[in-house]
C-alpha cells in the first residue's frame, strides 16, 4: 500500500455557493468537503462564471493560462485558484464563453461546455505542486466529454496513464444532444473512427453523455433505486441498452445534504429555532409563516408545501389534478417555485384565498421559513434521480409526501399504523387519485392522533442523510480503481488504563522493625493485592459480634466502593456494646479511626501487609493470644468474668449500665482521639506491654488507637480475658480489603499498651 493520499479532480458545472441552479450545485458544494473529511486531497473545478458574487472573486489568484485546442481554433484558458474549507477551487476562466447572467440556456452550450471539458484535461498539467491526479470525477452532461478527450488525446502522456475517470448521472434527462457537425468542427473527432461511433446516437446527432458512458472507468448514479431504473426503457431516456451493457461498473450511490446549512436548530433564517428534544418553536414557525403568507393562522389544520421547479418531473400534472379536492378537505397549501405551472398556482390561490399561498420566484430564505414551518412537504416526482428536498424536509420535522421512484423511495419509509415505524408517506403510481389519498392518509394522522404524528416527526428529524456516508461510499470506489492507495483512516488512539499484574506479597519477618507509617486517609487498595499471612507469634485477637459470627476474610480483588462500606459499617457496629455511660462519646472515638485506620507503607514496598499492635488490657497481666472463633466475644466474657475488674462490661448490643471510672476514661478519650495510624510496633510488639501505673495515660488510649495484627487463618481457640478490649482485625493483604477494625471500650483501670 501506498503512503500517498487520494487525489482527486471534481469537475461540475456549477458549485455551491458560488453558482447553484438545482441538485449538482449543492453536491459540488458538499461532496468534495466531505471527501476531504474522509481522508483525500480534493480540487474542484468550476466555470468562472459572470455571477459568481465579488467577495469571491476578489479573492481568487491567478496561477496559470494557457490555451486550448478545440476543432480549428485555439481559446484562451486561466486558472484561478481559491480555498475554503480545505478544498483548492480551480475557476476555468474565458470570458467569451462564462461571462454571462445564467449558466444555460445558450444557442453555443455545446461548445461552451465542449471548451470547459477539453479545459478540464489539459488542466491536469497544471495542478498544484504535489498534486497528480488520480482520478477525474466528472459530473453530468457538462463534463461528459473529459472523459473522451482524456482517452483520444492525452492517454498516451505519462502524466495522464495514471488518471482514472468516473462519471456521475445526476440527471439522465438532460445528455447533451447536439448536431453532428460540431463533430469535426469543435470536437475534432471525426477522423477517429472509434470516437464518433461511440459519440453519435441516430446519423445526425452525438450525445455527449453517451460518449462518457462509453469512455468512464465507473459509472455512478445519485441513487440506488435510480441506478436500475435508468437501465429499463421507462427511465433510460434510450441509454438503457449502454447502461445495461456496462452495468458491471454502475453502482448507486445516495446523496446527502449539508446538515450544517440545514439545521433547524441554528438555522438564522427561521422565525425561531427548535430540535427534536424541544419542538415548541416548530409551532411558531408554523404560525409566522401562515401569517407571512397570508394564510389562516390555525394549528388545527395541517399546512403542506411545495419547495420545487413547476415542471411535469416534479409532479405538477398530479398536483393540478387533485388540488381542489385537498384545499376543500381542509389541508392548507403552500407552493414556491418558477417554471411551467405558473398560472394553475396563481388560479388555486386566488380561488381558495386563506388556504392556499403561490409564491412564483425564487427565494432562498423564505424556502427555510417554509420547511421550518410546515407539517407536510408534497414531492410527487414523475421521475427523481434523488431529491434533496425530502431529505431537508425530513431534517425539519416536516413529514414529506413522495412517490415511490429513484432517490424518494430510498429515503423516505412509508408509515405503518400498527408499528408507528416510517418518516413520511408514499404511494406507488403517477396518478392524481394515489396522491391525494396519501395527503389524506396524513392529515388524518394530524387530526386524530397527534401522538403518533409527533413520533413520526421525532423518526423524520432521526434520519441519517449526512455527507459521510455517501464520502466512505466513493473512498471505497476510487480505491477500487486504485487499490495500491490506501484510503483507511487512522483511528483516533484511545489510552486505556494498563491492568496491573498481581503482585505476590510477602510477609515481613516478625523480628523487623516496620517504618514509621505514613497518616493517610483510608483508600481502597488496588485488585492486584494478595493476602500475606502473618507469622504465628504475631496473631492478635479477632472482634467478635455478640448476634454474629466473626467477618471471614474477603478476597482481594473487591471492589472499593464494596470495601468502603465494609469499612464503615464495622467501624459503627460495635459502638452498640459500650456502656451506656460511654456510648455516645465512645462511638465518635470509634468512627473517626475506623474510617481513617491504614498504616500505609511506601508503594516501594510491594504492599507487604501492614502489622499493628494488639491493644490488650487485662488485670491479670497475663497475655492472651485472640484468635476467629465461633464463639462471639460476648459470650466468652460472659462465661469467664474477670477476677480483677469491678466493672460489668456489657454483653447485649441494647443499653446496660457502666460504672463511673468508665464514664471518665471514655469521655478523656473522646476529648482526645487518637489516628489510627499508630506508630507500627516492633517484633515484641506482640507480647503484653507493662502496664502504666499512671490512670490519666490509660484512660486516653482507647481500643480504638490500636489496631491489631491481621489473624491466621486457621487459628486454635483460646482463653479470652474477661473484659478485655477486642484488637482491630486488619485485613491480610491491606486494612482496606476486610472490614474495619470494630472499637470496645475499656475502664480507666485497665492497663494498655505502651504507645511508641
Amino acid at each position: 500500500m501506498s503512503d500517498k493520499k487520494m487525489q482527486v479532480v471534481f469537475a461540475s458545472a456549477e458549485a455551491a455557493p458560488f453558482v447553484k441552479t438545482g441538485g449538482l450545485g449543492d453536491v459540488a458544494g458538499s461532496l468534495p468537503r466531505a471527501l476531504v473529511a474522509a481522508g483525500a486531497d480534493v480540487i474542484v473545478m468550476v466555470p468562472k462564471y459572470g455571477t459568481i458574487a465579488s467577495e469571491y472573486t476578489d479573492r481568487m489568484e491567478h496561477v496559470a493560462d494557457f490555451y486550448v485546442s478545440l476543432g480549428w481554433r485555439n481559446e484562451y484558458c486561466g486558472l484561478e485558484r481559491l480555498v475554503i474549507d480545505g478544498v483548492t477551487y480551480l475557476f476555468i476562466d474565458n470570458e467569451r464563453y462564462f461571462k454571462r447572467d445564467y449558466p444555460y440556456g445558450f444557442f453555443d452550450d455545446g461548445e461552451r461546455f465542449a471548451f470547459f471539458s477539453k479545459a478540464v484535461t489539459e488542466s491536469l498539467q497544471h495542478l498544484p505542486e504535489g498534486f497528480q491526479c488520480d482520478v477525474l470525477h466528472c459530473n453530468d452532461w457538462h463534463t461528459a466529454l473529459a472523459p473522451v478527450f482524456l482517452r483520444e488525446f492525452y492517454q498516451g502522456l505519462p502524466l495522464y496513464e495514471r488518471v482514472k475517470t468516473v462519471f456521475s448521472i445526476h440527471n439522465i434527462a438532460f445528455q447533451g444532444q447536439y448536431a453532428d457537425t460540431i463533430l469535426n468542427d469543435i470536437l475534432g473527432m471525426a477522423h477517429i473512427p472509434n470516437a464518433a461511433r461511440q459519440l453519435r446516437c441516430d446519423e445526425r446527432s452525438i450525445n455527449y453523455m453517451q460518449g462518457a458512458l462509453d469512455y468512464s472507468d465507473a459509472i455512478t448514479t445519485v441513487s440506488p433505486s435510480y441506478a436500475w431504473e435508468i437501465q429499463t426503457p421507462e427511465y433510460g431516456e434510450g441509454l438503457d441498452g449502454i447502461l445495461r451493457r456496462r452495468s458491471n461498473v454502475l453502482s448507486g450511490i445516495l446523496n446527502g445534504i449539508d446538515t450544517d446549512a440545514w439545521n433547524p436548530a441554528t438555522d438564522p433564517m427561521i422565525h425561531a429555532n427548535y430540535s427534536a428534544t424541544d419542538m415548541s418553536g416548530k409551532k411558531a414557525c408554523k404560525a409566522a409563516l401562515q401569517e407571512e403568507l397570508g394564510l389562516e393562522v390555525r394549528d388545527d389544520r395541517p399546512l403542506m408545501v411545495m419547495v420545487t421547479r413547476l415542471t411535469r418531473q416534479k409532479g405538477m400534472d398530479l398536483v393540478t389534478y387533485a388540488l381542489d379536492r385537498i384545499l376543500s378537505g381542509g389541508v392548507q397549501v403552500a407552493v414556491l417555485g418558477t417554471g411551467d405551472y405558473e398560472e394553475p398556482m396563481r388560479y388555486f390561490a386566488n380561488q381558495y384565498p386563506g388556504t392556499c399561498a403561490a409564491r412564483i420566484t425564487f427565494d432562498n430564505a423564505l424556502s427555510h421559513r417554509m420547511y421550518a414551518g410546515a407539517d407536510m412537504f408534497l414531492m410527487p416526482s414523475l421521475f427523481e434521480p434523488c431529491g434533496l428536498s425530502q431529505m431537508i424536509a425530513m431534517r425539519y420535522g416536516t413529514l414529506p409526501v413522495v412517490r415511490e421512484t429513484g432517490g424518494l423511495r430510498d429515503t423516505v419509509a412509508p408509515y405503518n399504523q400498527f408499528t408507528g415505524e416510517g418518516t413520511g408517506f408514499t404511494f406507488a403510481n403517477f396518478n392524481g387519485d394515489e396522491m391525494g389519498d396519501a395527503v389524506f392518509r396524513g392529515a388524518r394522522l394530524y387530526w386524530d392522533d397527534h401522538a403518533a404524528w409527533d413520533q413520526l416527526a421525532q423518526n423524520a428529524m432521526a434520519a441519517d442523510f449526512s455527507w459521510v456516508r455517501s464520502a466512505d461510499e466513493y473512498m471505497n470506489l476510487y480505491h477500487n480503481l486504485h487499490p495500491e492507495i490506501d484510503i483507511t483512516k487512522p483511528e483516533p488512539v484511545v489510552q486505556e488504563p494498563e491492568p496491573a499484574e498481581p503482585v505476590a506479597v510477602e510477609a515481613e519477618p516478625a523480628a523487623a522493625p516496620a517504618p514509621e507509617p505514613v497518616v493517610t486517609e483510608a483508600e481502597p487498595a488496588p485488585k492486584t493485592e494478595q493476602a500475606a499471612e502473618p507469622a504465628d507469634d504475631a496473631k492478635a485477637e479477632a472482634p467478635a459480634k455478640a448476634e454474629e459470627p466473626a467477618p471471614k476474610a474477603e478476597p482481594a480483588k473487591k471492589t472499593a466502593a464494596k470495601k468502603t462500606t465494609a469499612s464503615k459499617t464495622a467501624a459503627k457496629k460495635p459502638a452498640a456494646r459500650k456502656t451506656a455511660a460511654t456510648k455516645s462519646t465512645a462511638t465518635k472515638a470509634a468512627e473517626k479511626p475506623a474510617a481513617k485506620a491504614t498504616a500505609t507503607k511506601p508503594a516501594a514496598s510491594k504492599a507487604a501487609a501492614t502489622k499493628t499492635t494488639a491493644a490488650k488490657a487485662t488485670a491479670t497481666k497475663t497475655t492472651t493470644k485472640a484468635t476467629a472463633s465461633k464463639a462471639t466475644a460476648a459470650k466468652t466474657t460472659a462465661k469467664k468474668p474477670s477476677t480483677a475488674s469491678a466493672t460489668k462490661t456489657a454483653t447485649k448490643s441494647t443499653t446496660t449500665k457502666a460504672a463511673p471510672a468508665k464514664a471518665a476514661a471514655a469521655k478523656t478519650a473522646a476529648d482526645k482521639p487518637a489516628t489510627a495510624a499508630a506508630t507500627a510496633p516492633k517484633a515484641a510488639a506482640a507480647k503484653t506491654a507493662p502496664a502504666k501505673a499512671s490512670t490519666s495515660k490509660a484512660a486516653t488510649s482507647s481500643a480504638a488507637k490500636a489496631t491489631a495484627k491481621p489473624a491466621a487463618p486457621k487459628a486454635t481457640a483460646a482463653k479470652a480475658a474477661a473484659p478485655k478490649a477486642a484488637a482491630q482485625d486488619s485485613s491480610a493483604a491491606t486494612p482496606a480489603d476486610k472490614p474495619a477494625p470494630k472499637a470496645k471500650s475499656v475502664s480507666a483501670a485497665k492497663r494498655t499498651t505502651r504507645k511508641r
